[in-house]
């Protein structure tokens, strides 16, 4: 019977680490990072991400706000505050929640954030820096399934690795990810040929193509590292992953459940991405001040 991950008792120690982080940086500088959440629209899904979000980031002593705006919005209204963000020293990371309304293309709201600012890892300078192993701000979720991984002690460095799921918030960044520790990585999706034979060769299965209990137990190796990031509903409207639970902790050495997995990473790793920001663009501005004036 496989070890169950518990994310829950993981995000617990993280959020600890970064309420200790932030008191340091207080004690520092004189303030507290600031966390700006712009919730645009009326998507009953993201309302509740963000008073989640919202919560998590007072209980570790952030300051900032949620700045809530009218489905009406408009595009320009919107890039405005963006940019007004940018330019707020206050202001550490910036989070828009997607998805925006259709009359705002969210690809030009996430090339307008300060990558320096972009807590979720979305603008492309961060996804850039993630694929050519530079510093960079990376995704929430891939960034809590790493850390799951390595408070389980699973060893990745030439371990056999299968991400099934290519999308750009989770298998693509977590593909790099373990391909940064050494991994030998295979990136699949549902139209995989022969998917069932390329799971079953994982040392490391990371699942997140969003199709409830689409992997059994039979596509599981035996004593293999599972990780589903799966959220979706089964035929009893019962929250379930992507993974089929019973079967597979049956086979599997180490696995997470859903819920209690994956999903309690993300908001701990966000409130980690925001203090890693605010720690990077506080040394930069040091850098800034403190270097010599030339061609005067």
């Amino acid at each position: 019977m496989a070890t169950i991950l518990d994310g829950k008792a993981v995000a617990a120690s993280v959020r600890a680490e970064v309420a200790s982080g932030v008191e340091d940086f207080r004690r520092l500088h004189g303030r507290v990072p600031g966390l700006h959440v712009i919730l645009a629209g009326n998507d009953a899904a993201s309302a509740v991400y963000v008073r989640n979000k919202e919560k998590a980031a007072a209980e570790v002593g952030f300051a900032g706000r949620v700045h809530r705006l009218p489905a009406e919005v408009t595009e320009d209204v919107l890039l405005g505050l963006v940019k007004e963000l940018n330019l707020d020293p206050s202001v550490d990371g910036i989070l828009v929640q997607l998805p925006v309304p259709k009359a705002v293309r969210a690809e030009k709201v996430l090339a307008t954030i300060d990558p320096r600012k972009d807590v979720d890892g979305f603008h492309r300078m961060n996804v850039g820096g993630l694929w050519t192993g530079t510093e960079s701000l990376v995704p929430c979720t891939p960034r809590g399934c790493l850390r799951l991984l390595d408070e389980a002690k699973v060893k990745l460095e030439g371990a056999r690795a299968v991400v099934v799921g290519r999308s750009n918030i989770v298998g693509k960044p977590v593909a790099a990810l373990l391909l940064e520790r050494n991994a030998t990585v295979t990136l699949a999706h549902s139209r995989t040929v022969d998917l069932a034979e390329r799971c079953r060769e994982a040392d490391v299965l990371v699942a997140a193509v969003g199709r409830a209990k689409m992997i059994p137990g039979s596509w599981i190796k035996p004593g293999a590292a599972v990780i589903d990031v799966g959220m979706n509903r089964d035929e009893a409207g019962k929250l379930c992953g992507d993974v089929d639970f019973a079967s597979a902790s049956a086979v599997a050495g180490v696995i997470t459940p859903v819920p209690g997995g994956v999903g309690p990473m993300t908001i701990a790793m966000l409130l980690d991405n925001t203090l890693r920001a605010a720690r990077a663009l506080v040394a930069a501005r040091s850098a800034e001040t403190l270097r010599p004036i030339t061609g005067v």
